[in-house]
């Protein structure tokens, strides 16, 4: 466990997982960007020893991005196989963070692997990989950025499980903090409540709230020796906003909160 990346579970999320690895389902998670997902992923490929290949989709994003293709080497053309291959091949995890950023004709490569086939035809090279027991595909998103554009395709939606992440609970995401970084308690409870302060202002001032991910980079410029105020604007509130007038009122808490 010592070797495991760092992760405070929330609920029956781990349990839920090793249930999908166990019987040869796909997964998918959605929920907000820096709480969690990537993290909890990169765990569990640690926790069942298993090679992970983590793919950050994109509008460029292609086909055979994912599955390979033939490069010149040396004078011969020779076939590269891509991480959706490797991770089949090698009986990993393949982990697509926000897939709904590909595009669709891009994410119709994984039909065949997250149904009751579980295969990668490849057809540059006339093979069709089997997926063994161990391989697992596990897809991200962010519902916030969804839009009709940009949903996932229900013919690929229908074919995952699903998990719901949102940020931790106040005490639990002190925890976080105070694991990932070493910073004391009393700090962890101040930046929590700085981020519930800035959550409560999303669709108003704000069209991105402060993530978990974010707490953990202030905190670890405090646990460096940082001033706290100067650790929360520069991780925090610069990161958030370029509205000087939104900017001044988040200062304000973070000024506040700290004593200043």
């Amino acid at each position: 466990m010592e070797n495991h990346p760092f992760y405070q579970a929330q609920g029956s999320e781990i349990e839920l997982f090793e249930r999908a690895w166990r019987n040869r389902l796909p997964l998918l998670i959605k929920g907000p960007t820096g709480c969690g997902k990537t993290r909890f992923v990169a765990h569990m490929a640690a926790k069942l020893n298993l090679p992970l290949y983590t793919v950050a989709c994109h509008d460029d994003l292609t086909a055979a991005d994912l599955v390979g293709r033939h490069l010149i080497l040396d004078g011969q053309t020779v076939w590269s196989d891509g991480p959706l291959t490797r991770a089949v091949r090698e009986g990993g995890i393949c982990y697509l963070d926000e897939v709904v950023e590909a595009r669709k004709d891009t994410t119709v490569v994984l039909h065949p692997l997250a149904d009751d086939r579980r295969i990668l035809p490849i057809d540059r090279t006339g093979e069709q990989l089997v997926a063994p027991a161990s391989f697992m595909l596990v897809v991200s998103y962010n519902p916030g950025y969804q839009n009709f554009l940009k949903g996932m395709k229900p013919s690929t939606r229908q074919r995952f499980i699903s998990l719901a992440f949102d940020f931790p609970p106040a005490k639990q995401e002190e925890a976080i903090l105070v694991g990932e970084t070493g910073i004391d308690e009393m700090t962890a409870k101040r930046l929590v409540s700085i981020a519930n302060a800035f959550r409560a202002l999303r669709d108003h001032d704000l069209e991105e709230v402060a993530s978990t991910r974010l707490l953990v980079y202030a905190a670890t410029l405090i646990k460096d020796g940082c001033d706290p105020t100067l650790a929360c604007r520069s991780a925090l509130v610069e990161t958030l906003t370029d509205d000087p007038e939104t900017a001044v009122a988040l200062r304000e808490v973070i000024d506040a909160t700290f004593g200043r």
